[in-house]
């Protein structure tokens, strides 16, 4: 009965946090699908283009410690997935592959073309590729924080459920705060000028820790939910910078020097 009481209590507790991406009690996740410029099942708060504003190719930093943290720590895919979707979703790019696996299977297909295996008219000669006019570059910052007071009073309830269980959550912290924050950096490829910078945030509390408590009472081990977390974090925060970026291109204007962009500048530098 103990354990019982235990599971419902952090079923409860995980249900009251939902993922908070921009203003308190957003929801924004990255799901559905996209052909084209048609999107299938996409968050209704998701920014939308009536027609693209060019070609993108992403490009992932892969020696930066948040990449690292991604695919080794938390076993995600890399993060150009996840944007892929969110820009063909949108309808405000045209994502061109640069990924240097999808990059090497086109160039497998251009040399069975030129081996003569491939049928007549398959058509894979130069001249066929579309050129990137812009480049997206992601970036995140992760932050944990313990949640002192909150792990007290999680300490203080569960201790009616039984001595044990309450002390040793209260004395762990009982709670803990995830965040992450995004940056995406826009650039145009013609002329290397930064187009665009936005970032995004999303936080979640995890109550991961109880998963432990009620796997050493004899309850159910709920240890893998303070994994998933990280995941929906990640996606609700690129979800919000993304978004942010696409508000402020639908307003763009392009940044005017006087005399011209790369030809001085107006800070000049005495003799």
């Amino acid at each position: 009965m103990r354990a019982a009481l235990f599971v419902c209590l952090a079923l409860f507790l995980a249900s009251c946090t939902p993922i908070q991406t921009g203003s308190a009690g957003s929801k924004t996740v990255v799901t559905g699908a996209a052909g084209g410029s048609t999107s299938q099942n996409a968050n209704a708060s998701f920014e939308r283009c009536a027609e693209p504003f060019g070609t993108l190719a992403l490009l992932e930093e892969q020696e930066e410690d948040w990449y690292y943290i991604i695919i080794h720590e938390y076993r995600l895919p890399p993060t150009s997935k996840l944007l892929r979707l969110m820009a063909q979703q949108s309808n405000c790019f045209v994502v061109v592959e640069r990924d240097r696996r999808g990059m090497k299977a086109m160039e497998k297909e251009r040399e069975l073309q030129q081996s003569g295996e491939m049928r007549e008219g398959s058509s894979f000669g130069k001249g066929q590729m579309v050129a990137a006019d812009y480049t997206l570059t992601p970036s995140v910052t992760f932050s944990s924080e313990d949640s002192g007071g909150m792990g007290a009073a999680f300490g203080t309830l569960m201790s009616t459920f039984g001595g044990s269980a309450g002390t040793v959550i209260g004395a762990a912290g009982g709670a803990k705060q995830r965040e992450a924050s995004t940056m995406l950096t826009l650039v145009e490829n013609r002329s290397g000028v930064q187009i665009a910078a936005a970032e995004g945030s999303a936080s979640k509390f995890d109550f991961g820790l109880l998963g432990s408590v009620f796997s050493g009472s004899g309850g159910v081990g709920l240890g893998g939910y303070e994994k998933t977390p990280q995941g929906k974090i990640l996606a609700a925060a690129f979800a919000d910078s993304f978004n942010q970026m696409v508000q402020a291109l639908k307003n763009y204007r392009a940044q005017e020097v006087r005399g011209g962009l790369g030809k001085g500048g107006t800070l000049k530098v005495g003799n």
